[in-house]
């Protein structure tokens, strides 16, 4: 064997092979845990999506500045009984996402001993460029099938905020069984439990 090819082979022995298939999904509890014990601390860029460990996209200005635009705009309108927050966790199913914008049941002091769940939560917005494709199909299926009612993905990259609702569970894919875009100059009704609680034009909510 020449020096080059049993370096070669060398090299292939030490490269360690890419799992073809996952190799495991982590619960609710587990995923718990692992924060408690120290394992994930809030320097790690994660999220809990399904049973994977995901990374978070990395964030631009426009991204920072549209997530402050919608929590501002939001606020101005959010009835007495709910509050805004924004890229903290609610806990699903499977999943422990923590979205872009929320609006919340209650005030911040209710959840001291947990995050809110899905019962909790009107109305979850992920503000999207990069990430445009995971939350139009990993996010939204999430969402759909904890039965949030409505999802917003305010998109960056066509100047535009596209409107989901009316989630359904289906076993083959939980999805959104309407979506409707709205351009810049439009308005849209902002519905919280069911309740049109004011009017927003969607020019507020992009840099």
């Amino acid at each position: 064997m020449s020096v080059s090819a049993h370096d070669s082979a060398i090299h292939l022995r030490q490269t360690p092979a890419v799992p073809t298939e996952p190799v495991w999904r982590f619960n609710i509890e587990q995923y718990h845990q692992m924060i408690r014990q120290g394992i994930l601390t809030n320097d790690d860029p994660v999220e809990l999506l399904e049973g994977w460990i995901i990374p978070k996209m990395p964030k631009n200005p426009p991204h920072r500045i549209a997530t402050k635009l919608t929590r501002n705009t939001l606020e101005e309108i959010v009835p007495e009984g709910w509050y805004v927050d924004t890229q903290e966790p609610i806990t699903l199913e499977d999943s422990e996402p923590e979205p872009d914008v929320v609006v919340v049941r209650g005030n911040t002091r209710d959840y001291l001993d947990r995050h809110p769940g899905s019962h909790n939560v009107a109305l979850v917005v992920e503000i999207a460029d990069s990430s445009l494709e995971r939350d139009r199909t990993f996010k939204k299926r999430i969402y759909a099938r904890a039965g949030i009612p409505v999802y917003w993905i305010v998109n960056l990259n066509e100047q535009q905020l596209e409107v989901y609702t009316q989630p359904i569970n289906l076993p083959e894919e939980p999805t959104y069984q309407q979506r409707k875009d709205y351009k810049l100059s439009d308005e849209i009704a902002v519905v919280i439990a069911g309740c049109k609680v004011g009017r927003i034009t969607v020019q507020n909510l992009l840099p």
